[in-house]
């Protein structure tokens, strides 16, 4: 589907024949190019026009879920699924501390009720009486760099499966904007490292 902003101008009856042909002007000559060279000689369309309405600009965090949801519909995965393994793909969102066995459970526990993308994962440490826990933070809190990281493989797992997303351009003045509004709210959690009992 190819969407755009224009006006319409009129219409007229065809000289080829019986057929009525509609004149638009369109705002944006680049995806009038794309209806062109996608469009053309395809036969026949499903053609929708209505009144323009300013759609509401999102924040990075909001275009993030948007595209999930567009890759849940798609693909038919799970949409929390999705966005869970997005953060675990992106590196550099997680922190692992070492703690006794028997408060790892707990803190896992703890820290997936902050939110859906705040995860936590147990694994072995070579402590006697203790566990590693991998401890991951939901995109909320994340700066600019963290959130341009997740934004850009949502955006690729798009594009694989033929998903429109927004151009270089447009994502780039919408990460720019997620740096201005959102400072790091990276609550580094001072885990006490176990010691040997």
């Amino acid at each position: 589907m190819v969407e755009f902003k224009g006006r319409y101008i009129g219409m007229a009856k065809s000289l080829t024949n019986n057929k009525i042909e509609l004149y638009l002007e369109v705002a944006e000559p680049d995806k009038a190019k794309t209806i062109d060279s996608e469009l053309a000689g395809k036969g026949e369309l499903t053609i929708e026009i209505k009144k323009y309405r300013k759609k509401r600009s999102l924040d990075a965090n909001a275009y993030f879920w948007a595209l999930v949801d567009k890759l849940s519909v798609k693909t038919g995965q799970d949409r929390i699924q999705i966005y869970r393994n997005a953060i675990k793909d992106i590196g550099g969102v997680s922190e692992i501390i070492c703690l006794k066995s028997e408060a790892a459970n707990r803190l896992c526990e703890v820290w997936s009720e902050k939110g859906i993308g705040w995860q936590a994962d147990v694994m072995p440490s070579k402590l006697r009486g203790c566990k590693n826990v991998i401890l991951y933070y939901g995109s909320s809190t994340y700066n600019t760099e963290q959130m341009s990281r997740l934004i850009d493989n949502i955006v690729q797992d798009c594009k694989a499966v033929g998903i429109e997303t927004m151009t270089p351009a447009e994502l780039a003045v919408l990460k720019a904007a997620w740096g201005k509004e959102k400072k790091s709210e990276h609550n580094n959690f001072n885990g006490k490292a176990c010691k040997e009992s």
